[in-house]
Formats: C-alpha cells, sequence, structure tokens
C-alpha cells in the first residue's frame, strides 16, 4: 500500500495542491494571452544596480519596448528589476511572474503587470508559453536552470527555434567550452546543438536578432506545443 495515500495528510492536502495549480494557470494564462508577443529575459537576482550588465539590460529592454514587444522577468531585483525598469520607463508592458521564497525574492516596483507563484513549474510554463525570443544575463543556479530548459524544449523541438541570446562572451565562456569540449565531443548533444543559441557582448545584436526573427515570422506564434 503507498505510505503516502494512507495518510490523512494526503487525503487533506494533495488534493486540493490540483486546485492551486489550476488557479495559478488560468490566472496567468489570462492575463498573459493580452500582453501580446513578449521576450524573456533571465538573470540573477544579485546583481547591483551599479553593474555594468543591470544598465545594459535596461537598455535592451527598453528598446525592445518600442517595438510593440513585452518583456517577461522573474519579477525580483537584481537583473530582473533592471528588465522590468527599462520596459517600464519606455512605457511598455513590464511583466513580472514573481514567487516566493525564503531569501532574495522580493517583487520589484517596475513590474507593471505583476503575478504571482507558488509553484516553480507552473511559473517556468508562463515564461515560455508566451515568449518568443528569450535573453540569458549572467546569474546564478537559477539562470542556469532556465537557460538548460529552454535549450532543451528547443533542441527536442518541443517549442519553436526562437532566440536564444547569452549576453557576456567572458562569463558565459567557460560553460560554453565544457560543452563541446565534453558534451559534443563525447557527443552526448548533437554536432549543431551549441549553434542553438548566440552569444554576444553587443546590446544592439541582441534587439536586432530578436527583430529580425520577428521580421522573418512575419506573425508571431505564441503557443507552443509542449505547454498548450
Amino acid at each position: 500500500m503507498n505510505h503516502y495515500a494512507s495518510t490523512p495528510g494526503f487525503v487533506r492536502e494533495d488534493p486540493w495542491r490540483i486546485f492551486r495549480i489550476m488557479s495559478e494557470f488560468v490566472e496567468s494564462f489570462e492575463v498573459l494571452s493580452n500582453t501580446g508577443p513578449a521576450v524573456t529575459v533571465f538573470g540573477s537576482a544579485r546583481m547591483p544596480r551599479s553593474a555594468p550588465e543591470y544598465r545594459i539590460t535596461q537598455q535592451i529592454t527598453s528598446e525592445l519596448v518600442k517595438h510593440d514587444l513585452a518583456i517577461i522577468t522573474g519579477g525580483g531585483p537584481g537583473v530582473m528589476e533592471a528588465a522590468n525598469r527599462g520596459a517600464a520607463q519606455a512605457k511598455g508592458k513590464s511583466v513580472g511572474l514573481n514567487i516566493v521564497l525564503p531569501t532574495e525574492q522580493k517583487g520589484n516596483r517596475y513590474a507593471n503587470v505583476p503575478l504571482h507563484f507558488h509553484y516553480f513549474f507552473s511559473r517556468k510554463v508562463c515564461f515560455v508559453k508566451y515568449s518568443v525570443g528569450f535573453i540569458f544575463m549572467p546569474g546564478g543556479f537559477g539562470t542556469l536552470d532556465e537557460l538548460f530548459e529552454v535549450l532543451t524544449l528547443v533542441q527536442t523541438r518541443r517549442i519553436p527555434h526562437f532566440p536564444m541570446i547569452l549576453f557576456g562572451k567572458k562569463f558565459w565562456g567557460g560553460l560554453l567550452k565544457w560543452m563541446e569540449t565534453e558534451l559534443e565531443r563525447r557527443e552526448f548533444i548533437g554536432p549543431g546543438d551549441t549553434s542553438l543559441f548566440k552569444v554576444t557582448d553587443d546590446p544592439r545584436e541582441v534587439v536586432e536578432t530578436i527583430l529580425e526573427y520577428q521580421r522573418t515570422i512575419g506573425v508571431t506564434p505564441i503557443v507552443s506545443s509542449c505547454v498548450a
């Protein structure tokens, strides 16, 4: 007999969690379906406002919203704040998908479309479902998790090959070298998998890469097969 199924706590709590999960999806889908095409920006919550990457992130998102693109972030401080700030100050849609954490995560005031999540997985679905491009600024475990999540979805063709841009050649260089020398050399990934993303130090290239994709596809696909 399943131990968890036999405990009163399971009977009282777990079935009701389904409704909490459903409510997160229903609320977020309803709000985000009206935002239009969006670009998601990932990066460290610990990035100080004095860092060059903070200012660069503001510049990038400010430029993107001028082309009718919404900006989506995790809603917290650091890079997320910078991205939301750039979007809001340029009068664009600035979406913050905030999540309650014991430390660090506190919603920033620049998200003019705030949403709150309890579950990481429902939040991740919303990062991907409504985005047509992904920007990865320097970050820690969370940023790496999101990078490999999106890479896997593109590699397995569960979502279209949206632009994935890693900003900061020096920051990402060691990881990319390891991918080539260990993953690609040992054929743990395909020979073209390291070309699924672009690495740059040029904010203008970030913006132009996403706009070029927009021009190429003509119409923005919003719903992907993995998260529909």
